[in-house]
């Protein structure tokens, strides 16, 4: 059993398994980069107390720079999780690719937040609820693995695992659109709270190239005769 859930042998071509390996290489690899040079830049980058731009602070625990690099990256990683589910679900190749760059693109981006906290020295998980650092009042109550606005729930990721086909092409779209959705809000909400120009310019690419996928999404379910929104 490999560490996606994939019985080797399973795909039955070596290809799938290389490609496999490349996916992980640029998450490695930014987290990498994220210590050696991004996370140096965002440390530089951090407003005192006194308003100095140019002191070396790292963000405080309850700071939205440390709320959102740990918010997003558990929000990313269920994007990764239900990927990599309905991949090895379909052969459609619309849908396969859409989840390979979402692989591809948020295991790089929760590789660079986690670096961060690492370099600010704050811990990656904190018992604050979820999105507090917002400071918008959320009403979103957790609940059966939901954590955050547009995270599936437990129940939820056991029906994808259940469904194969055009069945779980459009259940993974559906849950896609209201996973980015929630990712989108948060990411505009750090945007209009930052105090470091390095983690704004992240959190605007994810609302842009979020954004994009929404429409790209919501097309595919258009075209295989299905409507956005998750069924009860």
């Amino acid at each position: 059993m490999t560490p996606d859930g994939v019985t080797p042998g399973e795909d039955g071509d070596a290809p799938r398994a290389a490609s496999r390996r490349r996916l992980w290489w640029p998450a490695a690899l930014a987290a990498a980069l994220a210590l050696a040079l991004g996370v140096p830049a965002l440390v530089a980058s951090g407003t005192s107390a006194s308003g100095s731009s140019s002191a070396l602070t790292a963000p405080a625990d309850d700071s939205p720079e440390a709320g959102f690099a740990r918010d997003m990256a558990t929000h990313h990683q269920q994007a990764v999780d239900l990927s990599f589910i309905v991949r090895d679900r379909t052969a459609d190749e619309p849908v396969r690719t859409l989840a390979f760059d979402i692989i591809n693109t948020q295991a790089n981006q929760r590789g660079m937040m986690m670096g961060w906290l690492d370099q600010w020295g704050l811990p990656q998980h904190s018992p604050a609820k979820p999105m507090v650092w917002m400071r918008m009042n959320h009403t979103y109550e957790a609940h059966d693995g939901s954590l955050m606005p547009g995270m599936a729930t437990n129940a939820q990721l056991a029906k994808l695992r259940s469904l194969g086909g055009r069945e779980a092409e459009v259940y993974y779209l559906q849950l896609m659109l209201e996973h980015h959705k929630g990712g989108v809000e948060m990411a505009q909400g750090y945007v209009d709270l930052a105090k470091n120009e390095t983690e704004k310019r992240l959190a605007q690419s994810m609302v842009v190239g979020q954004t994009s996928e929404i429409q790209l999404i919501t097309d595919m379910l258009k075209e295989r005769g299905a409507a956005p929104g998750v069924p009860a």
